[in-house]
């Protein structure tokens, strides 16, 4: 089933544009341009969701936890990473990142090891088995958003990648420089 209609010109419409229709007449002059760029990266992120979770849940873990085997095995080897290092590239707070570990480590994907520089501090290492599920994982989730980006040729997939790496960095810089403001 599809959420594609046409409008009056004849031209496809989706939900972002039947809501911007909408809102058109209800406050006529109010620019809903950002609906029609961030709007839909919200609602495709919403779309796509359940397909990236489910296929994380057939390898046994959520998503969450993938994001720490997947961390640690794109950190290349040893594939270890102090929880610090872990959770600020993970942009999550120390408390969920421990949760995440202590259950990554019944499963025997990681292990916290006593780092070589200092015995006071650990390290995050990801097990054999983890390394292989992560890869595992990664490639099942990869070949099955491919799927998502049919719709646009080869072309089209790098200009909106352009696009879209552009706005983020834009964004970042605005959200850094509102940080060193305050």
């Amino acid at each position: 089933m599809t959420n594609e209609s046409v409008n009056q010109e004849g031209t496809a419409e989706d939900h972002v544009d039947r809501l911007r229709r909408l809102w058109a007449r209800e406050l006529p002059g109010l620019n809903t341009e950002p609906m029609a760029i961030l709007g839909r990266a919200f609602r495709l992120g919403n779309m796509v969701r359940p397909s990236i979770e489910a296929t994380f849940a057939g390898f046994g873990l959520d998503r969450g936890e993938f994001d720490v085997i997947s961390t640690l095995r794109r950190s290349g080897p040893p594939y270890r990473l102090t929880p610090t290092e872990m959770y600020s590239l993970l942009m999550i707070s120390s408390g969920g990142l421990t949760h995440r570990l202590d259950r990554l480590e019944k499963a025997g994907l990681i292990r916290r090891e006593k780092s070589p520089q200092d015995g006071r501090s650990v390290q995050v290492a990801l097990t054999e088995k983890g390394a292989a599920l992560a890869e595992q994982a990664f490639r099942t989730d990869m070949a099955s958003e491919l799927t998502f980006l049919q719709p646009l040729d080869a072309g089209e997939r790098e200009m909106l990648a352009g696009l879209l790496r552009k706005l983020i960095l834009g964004v970042e810089r605005d959200q850094a420089g509102a940080q060193g403001a305050e």
